[in-house]
């Protein structure tokens, strides 16, 4: 049975507009993204068939182009919404982050960092620069790769507060293993960029690894 022919009641869209977002299920909502099922499957039992295949909600939103097009049912129109959906997200977050004082609000923080470095294969470290009364001047990533104390270049990071005025920043990186735990070279990093940034008044605020579902902070941790 097709979802047309199922009670209004249950269909994912009308239940979405009638009940909110949060009353969906991960399939119900992966569903409406899919739009129609194949031959003798609803767009949901499409949906439940892939979170199965990959997992988790996690693991596929954070599949690649070619992972995510070789599930039963999925396609390159389909990856492509919900690309545009996570940017989408990603953007809201961003500018609402904008919006007001970043330290009212850590968490907000944490999620918009966590929506861009999150589920990548790669390390990716970046920055939130902000002006004197802590409010978002812009995020920019700045190195890729295996992150280590070659690689991020102290002199970088302070060029670039410097050039947009930054009074503080946040850092943040990813560890495409999924585990948030700070190793020895983020600590000694931290403090290579904390004792740099101080030599142009620049404070550093918090320095987060984003892992899998989990973020930690080395501010919170005494390790800065």
């Amino acid at each position: 049975m097709t979802i047309k022919n199922w009670p209004q009641s249950e269909r994912p869209r009308e239940k979405l507009l009638h009940l909110g977002a949060t009353a969906l299920s991960d399939a119900e909502l992966l569903a409406i993204f899919i739009q129609s099922g194949t031959a003798g499957l609803s767009a949901v039992d499409v949906a439940r068939q892939a979170l199965v295949q990959f997992g988790s909600l996690n693991a596929l939103v954070s599949a690649d182009q070619r992972r995510f097009c070789s599930a039963a049912g999925l396609g390159v129109a389909r990856y492509g919404l919900l690309q545009a959906a996570l940017e989408l997200s990603r953007r809201h977050v961003f500018e609402t982050a904008l919006q007001g004082d970043v330290l009212r609000s850590p968490q907000q923080v944490r999620q918009y960092l966590s929506l861009h470095l999150s589920g990548l294969g790669h390390e990716v470290f970046a920055a939130l620069f902000l002006d004197n009364r802590h409010r978002v001047i812009e995020y920019r990533e700045l190195f890729r790769g295996t992150i280590d104390s070659a690689a991020v270049y102290p002199r970088e990071v302070v060029k670039r507060c410097l050039s947009i005025n930054a009074a503080a920043v946040i850092f943040a990186h990813n560890h495409p293993s999924g585990v948030a735990e700070p190793s020895d070279t983020d600590v000694r990093l931290t403090r290579k960029l904390v004792d740099a940034l101080a030599l142009v008044d620049v404070r550093v605020l918090d320095h987060l690894i984003i892992g899998q579902g989990v973020q930690t902070s080395l501010a919170e941790q005494g390790l800065m």
